[in-house]
């Protein structure tokens, strides 16, 4: 659902910030996409070679292409006089959201091994966390805070929590109350920080001083 919600605020794009035709990148994010429902149709449970390449490829299709898109909505705002601050406002919450999505699959494909590892190995046996979430350091809390950590409930996190860190760091610029851990999610925070920054500071304004 998330995927196809970037795939839909990509196809909803001015003309003017696309590199390709319309749909051309919408349809190879629907192809990568197919066999991933295929492997796991209900549930992620099962993990392949093929599976975890096709997985990051569609993330990374994903987060290029839109990064890509707020590169040109930058360079039609700074250089190519745009006139229609109201289209450029939608433009900018596309590209924005659509920021969130795709940073959000990429913390849940990289953290601790992706999804499926998260599940279906003993926690002993995972890979080392790239985001440290407070349900990992809650378990000397009260009772009934300590009873939901990681550590006495075997809580893991899922999409909607590294949603949340997207939504977070898209929102303060900064790590809130998941820090990361791995150089790989400080440097894919920092990306995520700047180009949140470069749309709500530089796009939003200079589409709000259109209007007027």
């Amino acid at each position: 659902m998330a995927t196809i919600a970037a795939i839909g605020l990509y196809v909803a794009l001015p003309q003017q910030l696309l590199v390709t035709p319309r749909y051309v990148l919408p349809a190879l994010e629907v192809l990568l996409l197919l066999p991933l429902i295929a492997i796991n149709p209900k549930r992620l449970t099962r993990q392949t070679r093929t599976f975890r390449v096709l997985s990051l490829g569609l993330v990374l299709t994903i987060a290029a292409s839109n990064l890509v898109a707020l590169g040109l909505l930058v360079y039609e705002l700074v250089h190519a006089q745009a006139s229609d601050g109201r289209s450029l406002l939608i433009a900018a919450l596309q590209v924005w959201l659509t920021n969130i999505i795709a940073f959000g699959l990429a913390y849940w494909e990289l953290d601790r091994g992706g999804p499926v590892s998260r599940t279906q190995l003993p926690r002993e046996e995972l890979p080392l966390a790239d985001f440290r979430f407070s349900q990992d350091e809650n378990d000397d809390a009260v009772g009934e805070v300590a009873d939901g950590a990681s550590k006495s409930s075997d809580w893991v996190p899922t999409l909607t929590d590294y949603l949340y860190v997207s939504v977070t760091n898209s929102t303060a610029f900064s790590p809130t109350d998941t820090m990361p851990l791995s150089t790989r999610a400080k440097l894919l925070m920092a990306v995520q920080s700047v180009a949140a920054l470069m749309t709500s500071l530089l796009v939003i304004a200079r589409a709000v001083s259109v209007l007027h």
